[in-house]
């Protein structure tokens, strides 16, 4: 009877290998998204003559809306499931990206940045139910590393970001009419929209394990979680959520600002052709005449869309790495490794100070997937609520950016790094010890 009841046993084991890839995609355009609206604020500075904290702006309208609708996000899961939650998610984004096309024609800052909020909103949902899932999908042993895996996708949306920016939107020409200017943003967006509405279906009609409650993967043993507490008494999950707040500031706050940085540190294309064509032959002579064209501002964006890729670099050898080391040991050693290389920037000018920034990335490659997957750890069934109240902490990408840009104003850039050195050390002290699942005192 035992060598009866095996067979459907393993023919009911459901298939994890096409959802994690499903997933992964969505990965992919969340980060793309988040990172193409970071790198917005150069043009917005152009459209309305704005400073470095007011253009900041727009990412404080992004991430508020991780504010108000994660902790919704998280009972949105509990009622209709992973699935049909990221569907939701997908067309509210089609409706934020719509939004653009008004801003545009209208040249109103207040509609850009309501603009951000709603797409801002579909991303968060869609975050929301997309990092517990590939986490449940699982051992909670392995999911730091899967979970890495999955971000490693995320960043190379991001890193296509500062490169959609640069050759669509921050075009150098000789326009000086605001409409026109503001109209490079709408024919992005419209491509976005359609691209989205078609996922959105495609994900609809996509078999996916039906996970409508945590529990149905991840019931929890007797020491974990218990349903009948507040998810607030459970202070790793608290503790992530203020890491994942200063991770996502410090990492939003640099890749918003770094094209305007690297400008003020002296990025010359006409220097860096004129010598790789001195040192690569008729190679660097046929690489020239296809960047002959690109600008001062161009090459910014590249270079800013280093800085995504080193994250996407990081979190693939991330996940390699902690086959060997304890995520939150990597973590922690990153964090203090953040604060080394912004110390650098701070003492530094030129291209020291611009890869310094660029090597960031590295640095930040797993924090955010390692802080949220140690947040909820042993959390049973409670983990959609603890992914809703960690999400929470984007809220960090609303409130650091500005403030760096307002430090940057003030006192230079450089002094301004000052703010992404704290938050470092924040990250550090949580993979050294804040990481641990142990309760709050109040019951």
């Amino acid at each position: 009877m035992a060598t009866q009841s095996k067979p459907p046993a393993a023919s009911s084991a459901p298939n994890y290998l096409v959802p994690f890839i499903t997933v992964t995609a969505l990965f992919g355009i969340f980060g793309f998204l988040t990172n193409l609206n970071s790198n917005l604020s150069p043009k917005l500075e152009d459209i309305f003559n704005l400073n470095h904290m007011w253009s900041n702006f727009v990412t404080t309208s992004w991430f508020l809306a991780y504010l108000v609708f994660s902790v919704p996000s998280g009972k949105l899961i509990e009622k209709i499931g992973y699935k049909r939650t990221m569907v939701t998610s997908l067309f509210i984004m089609v409706i934020g990206a719509l939004l653009f096309i008004p801003a545009a024609a209208m040249v109103s800052f207040p509609f850009f940045l309501t603009a951000s909020f709603v797409l801002a909103t579909g991303v968060c949902v869609l975050q929301t139910s997309a990092n517990p899932y590939v986490s449940i999908l699982g051992p909670e042993s392995t999911a730091p590393a899967r979970l890495t895996l999955a971000q490693a996708f995320n960043s190379l949306g991001s890193a296509l970001a500062p490169l959609v920016v640069g050759y669509f939107i921050l075009t150098d020409t000789k326009i000086t009419d605001k409409t026109a200017i503001a109209h490079t943003v709408q024919g992005p967006y419209i491509a976005i929209a359609g691209a989205l509405f078609v996922l959105g279906f495609a994900v609809m009609f996509m078999h996916l394990p039906a996970v409508t409650r945590s529990e149905s993967y991840r019931p929890g043993a007797d020491s974990a979680a218990s349903s009948g507490r507040s998810i607030w008494c459970y202070k790793h999950t608290v503790l992530s959520m203020v890491g994942i707040f200063f991770y996502v500031g410090v990492e939003i706050a640099l890749a918003a600002n770094a094209i305007k940085f690297f400008l003020a540190q002296g990025v010359d294309q006409e220097v860096a052709v004129s010598q790789f064509v001195a040192s690569h032959g008729w190679l660097g002579g046929y690489l020239s005449q296809k960047l002959a064209n690109l600008t001062a501002t161009n090459v910014a964006g590249i270079l800013a869309s280093f800085y995504m890729f080193a994250i996407m670099i990081g979190r693939f050898a991330g996940t390699w790495a902690m086959k060997a080391v304890k995520a939150e040991k990597l973590l922690a050693g990153l964090g203090f490794f953040g604060v080394a290389l912004m110390l650098v920037a701070v003492g530094t000018t030129g291209s020291i100070a611009v890869w310094s920034l660029i090597l960031c990335g590295l640095a930040n490659s797993i924090m955010y997937p390692t802080i949220f997957a140690l947040g909820i750890a042993e959390l049973g069934p409670m983990t959609s609520k603890g992914s809703g109240v960690i999400t929470i902490g984007n809220v960090g990408g609303a409130v650091i950016p500005p403030l760096f840009g307002a430090l940057a104003v003030a006192i230079g850039y450089q002094h301004a790094f000052i703010l992404p050195i704290i938050c470092y050390l924040y990250v550090a002290y949580y993979g050294l010890s804040g990481y641990k699942p142990t309760r709050a005192i109040k019951a």
